[in-house]
Parts: C-alpha cells; sequence; structure tokens
C-alpha cells in the first residue's frame, strides 16, 4: 500500500483538472504540459506518471516532449525563470556583457538555480525579437535593449 502525502494529492489534483479543462487529447499536449508547467513550477517524474495514466500515453513520450520545449522543466527551478537569448543579433549587440553580469550577479551556472531558490537561469535560442536585443525575458516579462546597468533594477522587481 503506497501512502500519498498531500503534496501527491495537490499534483494529482492539479494534473487532473487540467487534463479535464484541455481534455484527455494527445493533440492539447503541449498546452497540457505547458499548464501544468506553469502550476506546479515543474513536471516531476509524479506529474508525468499521473499524466501518462490519465492520457494513456508512456511516460517516456511525455518526457520527450517535456525535455524538447525549453518553456517546460522537469527539474524543480526557482521562483522567477530568467530566459537569456544566445543568438547572433542579441550577441552582437551587446549579449555577451549581460550574460557576463548576469553570471556575476546571480553567482550561479547556466540551468542552476540561485541558493534562495528566487532564480532560475537559462539560456534559450532566438525569442523572436531581435530588433531589440540584447533580450531577457523574467517569467513572462520581456526586457530589450537591455544594458548591464539596467540588470540591478529588473531583477529587483522579482521578490
Amino acid at each position: 500500500m503506497t501512502i500519498e502525502t498531500k503534496t501527491d494529492q495537490d499534483t494529482t489534483a492539479v494534473v487532473r483538472q487540467v487534463v479535464e479543462r484541455h481534455g484527455a487529447d494527445k493533440a492539447e499536449l503541449v498546452p497540457i504540459l505547458n499548464e501544468i508547467n506553469r502550476r506546479l513550477g515543474y513536471l516531476s517524474s509524479e506529474t508525468l506518471q499521473e499524466l501518462s495514466t490519465l492520457l494513456r500515453t508512456p511516460k517516456s513520450q511525455l518526457f520527450s516532449v517535456a525535455t524538447f520545449y525549453n518553456m517546460l522543466s522537469t527539474q524543480k527551478r526557482g521562483k522567477h525563470v530568467i530566459q537569456f537569448c544566445e543568438s547572433a543579433p542579441c550577441h552582437v549587440v551587446g549579449g555577451r556583457q549581460i550574460w557576463q553580469t548576469l553570471l556575476e550577479t546571480l553567482s550561479i551556472q547556466p540551468g542552476d538555480t540561485t541558493p534562495d531558490g528566487k532564480f532560475t537561469l537559462v539560456t534559450t535560442s532566438c525569442l523572436g525579437v531581435c530588433g531589440v536585443g540584447p533580450v531577457i525575458i523574467v517569467d513572462e516579462d520581456i526586457y530589450g535593449n537591455v544594458t548591464p546597468e539596467q540588470l540591478p533594477d529588473i531583477l529587483a522587481r522579482y521578490s
């Protein structure tokens, strides 16, 4: 007999609510994963197992999709996710300086989370806003034409 914890129950409830809202349709897989990821913070093994059962889809297939998209995570992330655009257009207009400043300010490496759990730093290819590079996204907020001097004020907006 398995004893479910409150966290397991909460996770199961969220997965079931999301599937009910979208329908148990494989065509809705990415929106389902995205909503679960947003609500729970990441896609845990338990989450993928519950979803596998509800969608009648192998967990390995769900894991493949979950690890393919940068917006999804199978690892616990910080309260705020910073996405740094590493594409060439952002790089040539000062992206390297932004990157170095982020690494120094947060004292973490790409993919890591700050010890206080506040920020996770991830890199991504083109964000589609090359005209205002360099660009970072914090959660869903897009910042363009970013300078190293602006980073402390930008990061201070997120408690």
